[in-house]
C-alpha cells in the first residue's frame, strides 16, 4: 500500500473521455493476459488530440509513460463505462489521477480495478501545473506539493474506497477481508 507518489505530471483539461484515455480499437486487448495488459499501457491517452497535447503521454515505441501522475480538470473519464480506461492507465504505470471531478463510472472502475487512485483536488490545478513539473502526492495527508515552489495544495480524502484500491481492487479486497475465498 503506497501512500506517496512522486514524479512528473501530465496535465490535461476538462472532459477527457474514455475514448481519449484508450481508443475503442484497443478494447479487444484482454487485460488478464500479460502481453495484452502491457499493450494497453502503450496506448494509454492515445486518443488525445495532438493539436492540444503535443507531448504524448506514452512516447512512440514505449510501453510505459514517464508520467506517474495525471492532473486533470473537470469530468475526467466521462463517456462510456469501459473499465479498460483505468486499466490502461495502470498498465502505463500511472499511479494516481488528480482531477477537479471524475465521471462516476470512471471513479467506480478505478476502485473496482485498483489500478489508479482517483483523487479530487480542491482547486483548478490544471491551470497551475504544467506537464513535466515534479510533484509529490500524499494521500495520507491529502496534499499535493509542487517541488519547484514548495506550494502545498489540498486534496479530498478517498474515504471508504481507499482500502479497496490499496488491496488491488474489489476482488482482492473481498479475498483479503474474507468475503471471497482466496485463490489457490
Amino acid at each position: 500500500m503506497q501512500s506517496k507518489f512522486n514524479g512528473p505530471v501530465y496535465v490535461v483539461r476538462d472532459n477527457i473521455d474514455t475514448d481519449q484515455i484508450i481508443s475503442a480499437k484497443y478494447l479487444n486487448l484482454v487485460p488478464t493476459i500479460e502481453e495484452e495488459y502491457e499493450k494497453l499501457g502503450s496506448h494509454a491517452m492515445n486518443g488525445l488530440p495532438e493539436s492540444l497535447y503535443a507531448e504524448r503521454f506514452v512516447k512512440p515505441g514505449a510501453m510505459d509513460s514517464e508520467f506517474p501522475i495525471i492532473i486533470a480538470g473537470r469530468n475526467f473519464g466521462c463517456g462510456s463505462s469501459r473499465e479498460h480506461a483505468p486499466i490502461a492507465l495502470g498498465a502505463a504505470n500511472t499511479q494516481t489521477v488528480i482531477a477537479e471531478s471524475f465521471a462516476r463510472i470512471f471513479f467506480r472502475n478505478c476502485v473496482a480495478t485498483g489500478e489508479v487512485y482517483p483523487v479530487e483536488c480542491q482547486g483548478r490545478l490544471c491551470d497551475i501545473l504544467k506537464t513535466g513539473e515534479i510533484v509529490t502526492v500524499d494521500i495520507d495527508t491529502n496534499t499535493l506539493t509542487q517541488a519547484a515552489t514548495g506550494r502545498v495544495f489540498p486534496l479530498n480524502q478517498l474515504g471508504e474506497v481507499r482500502p479497496v484500491i490499496d488491496a488491488g481492487g474489489i476482488f482482492e479486497y473481498a479475498r483479503q477481508t474474507g468475503m471471497m475465498p482466496k485463490v489457490a
